[in-house]
């Protein structure tokens, strides 16, 4: 049984919302737009989609059902997760305007730290379950769940990247180290307020 070309519409508009709306990964790009720069933060992007990817494949391959057998790791994951998104708020609230020759020392988030951090992220986890669980044939062969992937991978991208952009281009609006400061501060904030629903599942 293969995906149809309806089911495939509906797919698509589901990884567009689910991309484009915001999450850990899309306050973290935008911080890291404003702070780096979009060419600086493209390992970031590409960790999120590839992340994803990987993802979906695994689900789509079994992965769901190692949890369906040990459901103590539902628990850990959940727990890892919020204490790794604190750590990612902390350091994005105390992080300092790169300037002069600071700005080729500091560090934006990397490809494969961007990778590891989406089997922490707990949208990302709803994003993937979700597009197996309500997209996948019942009857699905791997090359439906290697589709899957692709087409989301293709969809999140340019999604994740547009928040970067928009935060690249408020770099210039935030060059004044105090309003820098409270922009990553609100972005921070927005991490912490994206534990509600991995704390309350």
């Amino acid at each position: 049984m293969t995906i149809t070309i309806a089911e495939l519409s509906a797919f698509c508009l589901y990884a567009f919302v689910t991309s484009i709306t915001p999450g850990p990964n899309n306050a973290m790009l935008a911080s890291s737009g404003v702070n780096f720069g979009f060419y600086r933060t493209l390992p970031h992007i590409l960790g999120v989609s590839c992340g994803l990817c990987l993802m979906v494949l695994a689900i789509g391959l079994g992965l769901e059902r190692l949890f369906q057998l040990y459901p103590m790791l539902f628990p850990l994951v959940r727990v890892s997760g919020a204490c790794y998104l604190i750590y990612l708020a902390w350091r994005i609230a105390t992080a300092v305007a790169p300037s002069g020759d600071l700005r080729g020392q500091a560090v934006p988030l990397g490809y494969w730290g961007a990778v590891i951090f989406q089997w922490l992220n707990p949208k990302t986890w709803l994003m993937a379950i979700g597009a197996v669980t309500a997209y996948a044939p019942l009857q699905y062969h791997f090359r439906d769940i290697a589709l899957i992937a692709l087409i989301f991978t293709l969809i999140n991208a340019p999604c994740v990247s547009a928040w970067a952009a928009c935060g690249s281009m408020l770099k210039n609006r935030l060059g004044q180290s105090h309003r820098l400061s409270m922009f990553n501060r609100l972005m921070a904030g927005t991490l912490v307020l994206s534990l509600y629903p991995l704390l309350v599942r």
